[in-house]
């Protein structure tokens, strides 16, 4: 008979674990396949510059020491790069931690979290983490609803979390409307927008969403190193904040929260963005020929504004699909329904990927 241990906060049991891919090794091994392709964590293909490579090469020697916990010099590049002061940017392990230390700081037992279904998992996580009640409307032309958002805001909500592009659909509210809506949001309410595919917006559709932050004592904007600049392996987030939500983050964060190595490859990388550009550049070009290209095939694309493509099979689940797709060495992500995520690989990538789909229809 075993010895119970110690119980977990109730609201703990509640949380479905986050289900990570297996790696593409293991996979190959497991249905006896070889070059198998991943298209399925809206990774940069190509991979971190040249500049950056060199830059970790020589760090390696240095992570003996505790990182810079301040994140001094990558604060001060990030602040001229952004055109803001150092002291306006809070910075995590991703922006993904980012979003659980506002959690931390803001969410009570019962306080409620306002997003929309079909967006980013870890909104309802950090929801669910802290015991507060999340509230997703449906979107609509799989896009938030602002409108209808606006009308589930209480009293009780203390956070409102928005993905623009949004992640699972790659869709972008447009400038106009998100700025409305920011406005109509009473102060009580923190904002926080995740952009972490912001870099590969069609440049006349972004919105000058940090200069709405020192407007306003109640908005947090989110990017990341992840996606366009290729280290998502490092984990580097960072954002802009009002001053008292700053002095609440800094009361929580971890002292070492971005790695020495993070810290070194995002200012090297800062210091290289031309090679960003030339990877987005090649990431829009593509996506516009394979929607063109899913589109012949009778299935409905999502019009997208970052580096994936959101696809509806008619008829067959996306779990199905998802498995098809797999059996040909093609990982993407299934969805609810009959959709599928696909991040956009290199060309021989993208045609066999295609060559697979036509395969299953």
């Amino acid at each position: 008979m075993g010895v119970k241990g110690p119980a977990a906060r109730s609201c703990i049991t509640q949380i479905q674990p986050y289900q990570p891919g297996k790696p593409v090794a293991e996979v190959e091994r497991e249905l006896g396949i070889r070059q198998a392709v991943k298209l399925a964590s809206n990774e940069n293909v190509f991979g971190p510059s040249p500049r950056v490579r060199t830059a970790l090469r020589k760090a390696v020697n240095q992570v003996h020491i505790y990182p810079d916990g301040a994140c001094y010099y990558l604060r001060a590049a990030l602040a001229r790069d952004l055109g803001c002061r150092p002291d306006e940017l809070i910075l995590g392990n991703g922006s993904n931690e980012l979003l659980v230390l506002l959690g931390m700081v803001y969410l009570n037992a019962g306080d409620e979290v306002l997003s929309s279904q079909m967006s980013f998992v870890v909104y309802s996580m950090v929801a669910d983490l802290l015991g507060a009640k999340f509230i997703a409307p449906p979107m609509r032309d799989f896009t938030y609803d602002l409108e209808t958002m606006a009308g589930f805001i209480t009293s009780k909500t203390k956070l409102i979390f928005i993905a623009n592009p949004n992640n699972p659909t790659g869709t972008l509210i447009e400038k106009q409307a998100l700025r409305r809506f920011i406005d109509r949001v009473p102060t009580h309410c923190l904002v926080v927008l995740d952009e972490a595919y912001y870099e590969y917006v069609q440049r006349p559709l972004a919105g000058n969403t940090l200069d709405w932050v020192r407007e306003r004592n109640n908005l947090v904007v989110l990017r990341t190193f992840s996606k366009a600049f290729a280290l998502a392996g490092l984990r580097v987030g960072y954002g802009m904040a009002p001053a008292k939500v700053r002095e609440n983050i800094e009361r929580v964060r971890d002292p070492f929260n971005v790695n020495s190595l993070a810290q070194v490859a995002a200012l090297a990388a800062l210091a290289d963005k031309a090679y960003m550009r030339k990877c987005v550049a090649y990431t829009q070009t593509e996506r516009k020929r394979l929607s063109k290209e899913l589109l012949k095939l009778g299935l409905k694309v999502i019009p997208s504004q970052t580096n994936f493509l959101f696809v509806k099979f008619p008829r067959t689940e996306g779990v199905q699909v998802g498995q098809s797709l797999l059996q040909q060495g093609i990982i993407v992500r299934p969805f609810p329904g009959s959709y599928v995520r696909i991040t956009m690989g290199k060309i021989a990538e993208n045609n066999k990927m295609l060559k697979a789909i036509k395969n299953i229809l």
